[in-house]
This record gives structure tokens, C-alpha cells and sequence, in this order.
């Protein structure tokens, strides 16, 4: 659960907020000296750390901050915003592996930056907030990726059946400066609080290649595109240019001429149509081309449903029978690559070179492996992929207690299920997780 705010911040961003949705055109217009006030600024700091994110190119972590003193810390860096003499330092990039094989750049700020960051977007995001469309489920409060599933399934029971599984090459990456700068405009005015947003969106790049030679590019200032993945603000950004899409969708008639709603989650989103998917998918490239996005065609397909199927945020919809009715249904199901992943997951949590934990840990962390899975793919029929998953838990903690104690009698060779269970505490999935409701 997110950390919440002070009592003074918590008022700040509802008066925000209050403003913003009473009147939809309004530019704010003196925002900067509440990024540097304490109470924002401490809590800023404050969900940085309960982040427990890795630590910037300048090496300085939480640790650092909390021995030189957090208070005399902060006060410097309000110092800086207020004189304007604050300068972000470059963003550390790694490297997480996909799904697929590929590699997905991720962007690590210093610790500082993201407290300036995570500042910003406490007095911004109340403001942007107001405007985001309800198709629009990513990094806002009482939405989640499990509500944007329960959409898409609403829809299809409404007979949007035709279906656009869209996909954007390097979103994030991909951004224009100049046009998110307007859409940021549109709504703030303080020149000084533009300066800053302009100045993470060019901050350099410093990568390491694992031998200690770094190399250091400006690629996102000398394109004049890009925010990087991982930085506390481009969520909120890429939340508000993706808005310029779903929004013009609505005003260019598409969504009543096409029968073709949206459904949208960060850089993923579907159109879900009721038979005019062809027209959908040319719509949907024209106006990617015009906000100057590239459209992955390989990724990119129409379907039908219920002959077809498609996955969106790990689900896959699809046709199920229900065994006591013989009926069949659409209904979502984790999707075969996510059941893969959590089994290399456990697998890797089990081997060999594990063996030194003690039975409690190791049961403990493969707990919180499975019902963090768990939790999240509980809607829809679940029922097979949990099984299988918890099937290769069983297997796997049966193997690393032979490994363990040598498969001396009774340490686990021959241990059913029920004794994982109950005797080590294994969890089962079907007894300890809940199923959410797929309809609200």
C-alpha cells in the first residue's frame, strides 16, 4: 500500500484536484514553490525509500542519506530548487530481460532526482488526474491492471467481439519532447516547473558494460524524444500522452462510428469493436503515425472472438466449457507464457545452490512467490494454471529436500502434497488465495 500523505500535503493535492476537475481548462500557474516546500519534499523522500530502489550513478543510497541526516539533507536540496540551482544527474540504465528473449531498458535516477521526482509529482499528478479518460487504468489510484481485465471482459460480453491487440514499439522511448511538452502545458503555466520536466526528459544516459567502462549519451536531449522507464515522473507523462489517443479516439468519432472502444494500461492497450476491426486497425495507425508513434506490425493483429484468442497483461481470452454445464464460455485465463515464467521462477528458487537455507526460509519464499502470482491472475478460470503451478511447486520442494538432506528417509522423497502442506507449510493455492470476482 502506498505511503500516505501528511496531512498538509493530502489538503494540497485535494484542492489541486478539486480545481483542476472544476474547471477543465484552467493553467496553474504557480506550482514550483510547493515542489521545495518540507512536508512535500520529506514525503517525497519518504516513498522513495519504502521503494527500496537501486541506487543512481552516483552510488548514494538510503543508507547514506539517513547517516549524513535526512533533515540536513533535505533542506539542501530545497535550497538548490529555490535558488534554481538543481541540476539532475544522469539516469543508470539496466538492462530486464522480456518474455520474449529481448531486453527492456530501464532508467535509474540518482536518489535525489527521484525525490525531486516523486515532489513534482505529488503537486502534478492531483492536477493530471482530473483529465485522464476512465479507458485510461495504469498508475492511478483505485485502478489496477486487474480492473482494465474486467473491462475487457465486460466488453466482450457486450458483443465487442472483434478485437485489435495492439502494440507500440518502445513507448516509453519513444515520446515526442515537444508535443508532451504541450499536453503539460495545456494545463501548467509556471515556467520554472516546465524547466524542470524539460530537464529529466534530456538528462544523459550512463550505461556500464559489467567490466567497469562506462559510456554516457544524450540520445533522448539529441532526438528530443523518450522518458525513461523507471524514473518517477514518466509514468504520470506517458499516463498523459497516451491520453491524447484515447481521447482523440473519442472526439474524431471512431469509438461511435466504429462501435470501438478502448481499453488502455500504460503502453498496452485493445480496441474491442463489434465488427469493424479492419477499420479500427487503419484508424488506430493513422493517428499513431500523427503523434508520432511507431506501431510494432508484428505484434499487431485483429481476432475474433470466440474462434480466436488474444492475451493482454498476461491473460489470455479465450473459449473455455464449463465442466458442469457443458456450456462454453469467453472467459480470461493466465496465459501459458506467465504459468512458464512462474515455474523458471520456482525452479530457479529451488536449486541446487539453495540448498544452504534453512526449510522455514526456503518455504517462505516460495510462498511469497506463489501467492504474490496468485493474486494477481485470480480472475477468470484459474483453476488449470494454478494446479499446474502448484503441482511444480510440490515437485520442485520435494527435490530440493532430497538435495538438502541427502534423501535420507523423510525428508521429502516420498512427501505427498498434504504433507508439503502441513508439515512444511508449503502453501495451497486453492485453500489460501482468494478469487476475485471477474464481474463487479
Amino acid at each position: 500500500m502506498s505511503l500516505q500523505p501528511p496531512e498538509p500535503v493530502g489538503k494540497l493535492q485535494a484542492a489541486l484536484h478539486t480545481k483542476a476537475k472544476e474547471s477543465p481548462t484552467y493553467r496553474f500557474y504557480a506550482l514550483y514553490d510547493k515542489v521545495y516546500r518540507r512536508d512535500v519534499l520529506l514525503h517525497a523522500y519518504e516513498r522513495c525509500r519504502d521503494n527500496r530502489g537501486a541506487a543512481g550513478v552516483d552510488g548514494q543510497a538510503c543508507a547514506d542519506i539517513q547517516e549524513y541526516g535526512v533533515e540536513r539533507w533535505l533542506v539542501e536540496l530545497a535550497q538548490e530548487l529555490k535558488g534554481k540551482t538543481y541540476r539532475p544527474q544522469a539516469v543508470r540504465r539496466v538492462w530486464i530481460p522480456k518474455a520474449d528473449g529481448k531486453q527492456r531498458p530501464l532508467g535509474i535516477p540518482t536518489i535525489r532526482d527521484r525525490v525531486v521526482q516523486m515532489a513534482a509529482v505529488l503537486v502534478l499528478e492531483p492536477i493530471f488526474e482530473a483529465d485522464l479518460q476512465p479507458e485510461q487504468f495504469a498508475y492511478r489510484a483505485d485502478c489496477s491492471a486487474q480492473e482494465a481485465v474486467r473491462a475487457v471482459q465486460a466488453l466482450l460480453d457486450q458483443g465487442y467481439t472483434d478485437v485489435v491487440d495492439a502494440d507500440l514499439s518502445g513507448y516509453f522511448d519513444s515520446i515526442p519532447h515537444t508535443e508532451l511538452m504541450k499536453s503539460v502545458a495545456r494545463r501548467v503555466s509556471d515556467r520554472h516547473l516546465l524547466h524542470l520536466l524539460k530537464m529529466w526528459l534530456e538528462a544523459p544516459v550512463e550505461e556500464s558494460d559489467g567490466q567497469g567502462r562506462t559510456s554516457r549519451t544524450t540520445r533522448n536531449k539529441d532526438d528530443g524524444r523518450g522518458t525513461p522507464q523507471g524514473g518517477v515522473a514518466s509514468p504520470l507523462l506517458a499516463n498523459l500522452y497516451m491520453r491524447r489517443f484515447v481521447l482523440g479516439w473519442k472526439q474524431m468519432g471512431h469509438e461511435q462510428r466504429l462501435e470501438a472502444r478502448l481499453v488502455n494500461y500504460a503502453d498496452d492497450f485493445v480496441i474491442l469493436t463489434r465488427g469493424h476491426a479492419d477499420e479500427a486497425l487503419a484508424a488506430m495507425r493513422g493517428m499513431m503515425a500523427k503523434l508520432k508513434l511507431t506501431v510494432n506490425e508484428r505484434k499487431t493483429r485483429r481476432c475474433t472472438i470466440p474462434v480466436e484468442t488474444f492475451t493482454f497483461l498476461g491473460f489470455t481470452f479465450g473459449p473455455q466449457t464449463s465442466l458442469k454445464t457443458g456450456r462454453v464460455y469467453v472467459t480470461p485465463t493466465p496465459a501459458a507464457k506467465k504459468v512458464d515464467a512462474i515455474c523458471e521462477k520456482i525452479s530457479a528458487a529451488t536449486s541446487g545452490a539453495t540448498a544452504w537455507r534453512d526449510e522455514d526460509e526456503q518455504v517462505g519464499r516460495l510462498n511469497q512467490i506463489l501467492v504474490g502470482w496468485a493474486n494477481y491472475f485470480s480472475l477468470g478460470y484459474v483453476t488449470a494454471a494454478w494446479r499446474v503451478v502448484q503441482q511444480h511447486a510440490c515437485r520442485r520442494l520435494r527435490w530440493w529436500l532430497r538435495r538438502k538432506h541427502k534423501a535420507r528417509r523423510g525428508h521429502g522423497q516420498s512427501s505427498p502434497d498434504m504433507r508439503l502442506y502441513e508439515a512444511y507449510g508449503l502453501v495451497n493455492l486453492v485453500r489460501t488465495v482468494r478469487r476475485r470476482p471477474l464481474w463487479a
